[in-house]
Formats: C-alpha cells, structure tokens, sequence
C-alpha cells in the first residue's frame, strides 16, 4: 500500500494566470509595483501571506501582508469569474488519476498551499472530489516546506512516510517530502525548473503525467 500526495498549482492545475492576475489586481490596491510574472510563479506553493511577504522581498510576515493577504482571497473568485478562469488541467493529468483512482493499493491525497475552499473548487471542477480521501490546505497547517501536510496525511490515513510519495512541481514540495521521510517526484510541466527541482531533493523527475504510474507501483 502506498500514499500519493498531490500538490495541486503547477502540478494538477495550470494556475499561475488566475494566481498572477489576482496578485497583479492586490499589489495594485495597496499602491505597490505590479510583480513580474516570474516572481508569481516563484512563490506558487507557499501559504498566501508568507508568498506575499516573499514577493516584497521580506522572509517574515508583516501586518501588511495579512491586508493583503485578505483582500487576494476577497477578489480571487470575482477574477476567476471575471476572466473566466477555470484552472485547467495539465494535459495527462486525468487520465492518470482514472488509471490510478481504481486501485487497492493506492491511496490519494492532496497537499496545497489553496486555501480548503479553494482546493474543494478545484476537486469539484475536474470531479476529482471523489478520488482524493485525505487533504491537507494553508487553512489546516503550516506553509510548506514545512512537513505537517504530509505527516498529518499519514496519520489520517494510517501510511508510514517511507511508504508515502509527494509529487509537486516546487522546491517547496521536494523539501517538504525530504524533511517529512517521504519520496520526493518533481514534474518537469510545472512552475520550477528540473535543475531546482533535483537540487531540492527530487528522487525522480516526471516529464509527463504518465511517468508517475511506475512509482505507483
């Protein structure tokens, strides 16, 4: 028996458009410079505040950031909605999830930085809800690379962490999985470069969702 923790931005779901456009419209507000699209996707994966204090160049969260931090999540369904943003997914990706949604010897689960509300979105959206038994969000534990949303997952579920597989396309994950005992698989269609990924720790790289079904097994 094994347990497959997906990260959800960059790694089920292509969202770093709605990410950065929300972002764009909250520094806008608070009278800051619009951030680069590159820095949005630098800090996909992290809690909200703590990216937002990471994206002003500051390592620790301020009152500011909590401000902020509120109104991204006031205005995160008014642009998704305004833009018609549905935060697709990868290519591939359903298609592994039915091939590996069926299985005994599989359970899977989702470690996020969303907010719950934001990840039951997604779930409902692509009508995953269903497959996904055990999550952990920014709402119920620390940001990552902070190991709680994978050693609550194995509580919850009853699975060692050496029996336990994190995939993600940040750094933050593959710290995350190597500072909780876990298996680390970046994914090369993601926000983070293969190098960064291998340099945080990814014990392999998959390059299509496809690939992932051989460390399943």
């Amino acid at each position: 028996m094994k347990l497959a923790l997906f990260d959800c931005d960059g790694t089920l779901v292509d969202s770093a458009g709605l990410i950065h456009e929300t972002m764009r419209r909250t520094f806008e507000k608070f009278g800051k410079p619009e951030p680069p699209f590159e820095d949005t996707k630098a800090i996909i994966g992290l809690s909200l505040d703590i990216a937002i204090a990471r994206m002003q160049g500051r390592p620790h969260v301020e009152q500011g950031d909590v401000d902020m931090t509120a109104h991204y999540k006031s205005l995160f369904s008014v642009v998704r909605q305004d833009l018609d943003y549905r935060e697709p997914l990868f290519a591939g990706i359903r298609e592994m999830i039915d091939a590996i949604s069926g299985r005994e010897d599989l359970l899977i689960g989702a470690v996020t930085g969303k907010s719950r509300r934001g990840l039951n979105l997604v779930m409902e959206t692509h009508g995953f809800d269903q497959h996904f038994i055990v999550a952990r969000t920014a709402d119920d534990c620390p940001s990552k690379p902070h190991p709680a949303m994978v050693t609550e997952c194995c509580d919850e579920t009853g699975m060692n962490a050496a029996e336990t597989i994190v995939i993600g396309d940040a750094i933050y994950d593959m710290q995350m999985a190597k500072a909780a005992g876990a298996k680390a698989i970046g994914v090369a269609w993601g926000y983070a470069s293969v190098d960064e990924l291998i340099a945080n720790g990814a014990d392999a790289i998959a390059y299509h969702p496809n690939d992932l079904l051989r460390h399943f097994s």
